[in-house]
Formats: C-alpha cells, structure tokens, sequence
C-alpha cells in the first residue's frame, strides 16, 4: 500500500474516516474528499502530525463538475488514482407512500448517480494506468431488501447491477471491482429523519470494522481481485 493514492470519497463520514486512518498508517497517499471540509481537515491534521500523507479535497457527488475537479486535481497533485473508496451514501428507510419526491431524488443522486459518475471519472485514468481498484459499498440492502427500503434499495441494487457490468466492460483494462454488502453500521446514518427503524448500534457493526472490510478488498495483491463480501452482525448471520 506504500505510495498508492487513494480516494475516500465520503471521507469525512464515519466510515470514510476510519478507512483513511488505515490507509495512511499503511503508507498510501490519501485524499479525504468531502463535503464536510472542517471535518476531513481535523482528521488529516492529526494523522500527517503522525508522518502520513493525507490531503483534504472538496467533493460534491451530485455535482459533475465537482467531481472532474476533484480527479483532476489528484491526477495533477499526484499523478495517478490507484483506489477509489466510494464511501459516501444518503439513507432512507420508511413506506413508500411517506417519501417526499425531494428525498427520492436526493437519495438516487447520491447513492446511484454519484457513485456512477465518480466511476466514471477515475475509469479512464486507472485504463491509461491498467491498474486500479475501485471499492463499492452497496451494503446489506444492496443485496437482500427489507421493510421500508424500496427507495433505498433501489439506489443500491442500481450501483451493484452497474458495477457487474463494469467488470464485463473493463476486463482487460487491469482494473479491478469490489462489492462489499455490509450489514448494520452503527454509524449517523441511523439517526436520520427518513430512516424509520429502530436500531441497537451497540449490536451494529462499528465504523472500524467495516473500514478493515475496505482496506482487505482494496489490498488483494495483483491479479487478485476480492469480487464480492457479505459481513453481518452475528445477530443477522446469513440474512
């Protein structure tokens, strides 16, 4: 992992966060792209006090020109995209007659579109490269549906559909795809208005569990590709 630069987009979530303190402890450039900039700029602070390389770029995934800047910028800074952690997500989980068409749309364009169009900016530096990893995280709903997920499940089981054809797509561009169904994390995305369910995050998954899951899919070594990997809560074994 030495010297490879590496996106967290989303870095300033839970998740995105606890991925770029293992990257940086293992000697990757890491960009922290992000909305929240405050945020990914105290996490970078600390962790380049520490001696790693972490840098902090705006990022709005709904945005197209935010993202071709933001590839832009790295490929100029750095020279190369060697990972790409699409770790960013909107949530929604409540019936179908109570979802507001702005929270729909907010939710397809994070989740599907933003993850689509971010993809679709690093693919053709990875292709000049022929390497590259690129790190989806549909999650649990990605791949079995519940109560209340119709509209969530639907941004999710898009990105999963889109990625399976990116593999046929890119197969011999050196550029290998993950897809990481993570059960319950106890992260923010439970505290939402639009996510009707209770939960016990004590019983969740945690932020640092999941960022292992992101970095043993991302460190496979070449030509291993890690294609696919369900991690549940022991409450939620084999669901």
């Amino acid at each position: 992992m030495k010297n490879q630069v590496v996106i967290i987009a989303g870095g300033s979530g839970e998740i995105g966060e606890a991925a770029g303190r293992l990257f940086a402890k293992a000697g990757a450039k890491v960009i922290l792209a992000a909305r929240n900039r405050i945020k990914a700029e105290a996490t970078a602070a600390e962790l380049n006090q520490a001696g790693a390389e972490v840098y902090v770029m705006d990022l709005d995934v709904t945005s197209s020109d935010s993202i071709k800047r933001l590839v832009q910028e790295v490929v100029g800074s750095l020279g190369r995209i060697d990972i790409l952690v699409n770790a960013f997500g909107a949530g929604m989980i409540l019936p179908i007659e109570e979802a507001q068409e702005a929270d729909i749309r907010r939710v397809m364009e994070v989740n599907t579109l933003g993850t689509i169009l971010l993809t679709q900016a690093v693919i053709p530096v990875m292709t000049e490269q022929k390497s590259g990893k690129v790190i989806q995280i549909p999650g649990i709903i990605g791949k079995h549906v519940m109560r209340g997920s119709s509209i969530y499940s639907a941004s999710k089981f898009a990105v999963v559909g889109f990625t399976k054809a990116l593999v046929e797509e890119q197969k011999r561009n050196g550029i290998g795809f993950s897809l990481l169904y993570l059960g319950g994390v106890g992260t923010q995305f439970w505290d939402s208005d639009i996510v009707q369910m209770r939960v016990q995050k004590e019983k969740m998954l945690t932020a640092n569990e999941a960022a292992k899951a992101i970095y043993y899919a991302a460190s496979q070594p070449s030509p291993g590709v890690l294609n696919e990997l369900v991690i549940q809560p022991d409450s939620h074994q084999m669901v």
